[in-house]
This record gives structure tokens, sequence and C-alpha cells, in this order.
């Protein structure tokens, strides 16, 4: 089973926008258009049993649509070497809340949680060999200001993940509309 992941897909004005800043660093592997996205939850490989329990789980994810625009541009590791650009998001309440559903519904269904707290953003780029810090520098600077008028969000979607040597290419396996809680 290839590796899954949950995330939020942009509308394409948005992915046109982050597009258009992908570019000046030199041995940046920039994410092509239909890569890009919000990851809510990486959740890794699968067993086709896992698999299906998974998608029929997230069926039951519950929450209103939300406004998300996005902020300005970062790396990761914050300090030191970069490993990865990435495009910045305001981050509503709504956009946390519905990832907060999303792991402990996984984690109950047996998943390990994840390692590192959630961080709301947009990969850009990933970087094999760090280039100049200089370079980084200066993208990070071009880019600071970087926004967008803010988007609705109003479903979420089970992607899986096939490696291949021009990169991965993603799948949606299940999408899944944000719906408010029935009282």
């Amino acid at each position: 089973m290839p590796r899954l992941f949950v995330a939020i897909d942009l509308p394409d004005d948005i992915k046109d926008r982050l597009i258009e800043v992908s570019k000046g660093v030199a041995g940046a592997k920039w994410l092509s258009r239909d890569q890009l996205h919000l990851t809510l939850r990486f959740i890794g490989e699968t067993d086709e049993k896992q698999f299906q329990a998974i998608r029929s789980l997230l069926n039951s994810i519950r929450g209103e649509p939300f406004e998300i625009a996005l902020k300005g541009v970062g790396q990761f590791p914050p300090k030191g070497a970069a490993r990865v650009l990435w495009a910045g998001l305001d981050v509503p309440p709504a956009l946390v809340a519905l990832q907060r559903r999303i792991e402990l519904a996984l984690t109950g269904l047996g998943l390990p949680p994840e390692d590192k707290p959630f961080s709301a953003h947009v990969t850009l780029s990933r970087l094999k060999t760090p280039p100049n810090p200089e370079t980084i520098r200066q993208f990070l600077l071009k880019n600071a200001a970087l926004q967008s008028p803010p988007f609705v969000v109003r479903e979420f979607v089970l992607y899986s993940s096939f490696l291949r040597p021009e990169g991965p290419f993603y799948r949606h396996e299940g999408v899944y509309p944000l719906t408010p809680e029935v009282s």
C-alpha cells in the first residue's frame, strides 16, 4: 500500500501564487503545482485493512468550513542550514481544531501520534544540499510579505503518495466535506 496523508487541497489561484514565488534558490527541488497542499496529518504506509478503516473513520470528522490565507515564508529547521522552504498561513482556530480532531481519530484507531507539533505550512521546496545561507536569506526577505486573500476550506482529502524519480505523485483516496456536527 502507498504512503498516506491527510491534507487540504488548495484553490488554483493560491497554487498559482505559490508557483510564482517558487524560484531563486539554486539546487532547490521545487514542488509542482499538483504537489502543493497543506498537510494535516502524515500517516505513512498502511496495510489494506488499516487503509479501509482510515477511509471510513475520516467520514466521521465534522467541522464548519473556515477561511485561511497565505502569510509569509520560512524554512525548516528555523535556524541553521535550510532543508525545506515553505509558505506560511494565517491560522484560524478552526484549522487547529480540525487537525486535532483528525489526530485524535487516527490515534484512536491505533496509529502512533505525530512526533512533532502541528505546524500549518505549505512546503514549496526540499533542499538536498543546503544552498548558500545568503541565497536563503534573500529568498526569505524577498517573499516575507507573501499574502493572499482568504479562501474558504470546505473539505479535506486523504491522499496516497507514490514515489517516482521525478518526484512524488499524489492521488485522492477520499474527499471529506466539512459539515457541522448535528445536535
